[in-house]
């Protein structure tokens, strides 16, 4: 990034496929406006997303990382989104470890009928990462 740039920050996004991945795409149906900033990646099931794979995308470059998955009761693995939820509770503790902001990494339940609040997440997302500025981490790893 040079001079007098502005600094847009680069999200990660591992969305469940029944229902953040399609709250994504019904804001998408819907023309709700939010930023450009998120490469959307679709999963089965919030709790198939291994930390290592947040791990590496922050190494690899993002400067966040967004992690959606059904509301609590609503997972169609019956548990898989309490799983998440548990696993980036020990991710965060682990990346504040490595002096990588734990803020970096987000975690949401969006359903499939909340293309709004999707939209509103990568919108508040992007405004926070703004604020932290670029990666650290990606200074580091990338060659």
């Amino acid at each position: 990034m040079s001079a007098g740039e502005e600094f847009e920050p680069r999200i990660v996004a591992f969305l469940c496929n029944w229902c953040t991945y399609t709250g994504a795409d019904l804001a998408g149906v819907s023309r709700i406006q939010y930023p450009p900033n998120v490469l959307p990646l679709r999963v089965m099931c919030s709790g198939s997303v291994d930390p290592m794979y947040i791990i590496k995308a922050l190494l690899d470059g993002a400067d966040g990382v967004l992690v959606g998955g059904c509301h609590p009761g609503d997972c169609h693995y019956v548990s898989g989104n309490y799983k998440a939820r548990r696993r980036l509770a020990v991710l965060s503790a682990i990346l504040d470890e490595f002096e990588i902001d734990s803020r970096r990494v987000w975690f949401r339940f969006i359903s499939a009928s909340e293309g709004a609040l999707f939209a509103r997440t990568v919108r508040d997302m992007t405004d926070a990462l703004r604020s932290l500025g670029p990666n650290p981490a990606r200074a580091l790893w990338i060659t």
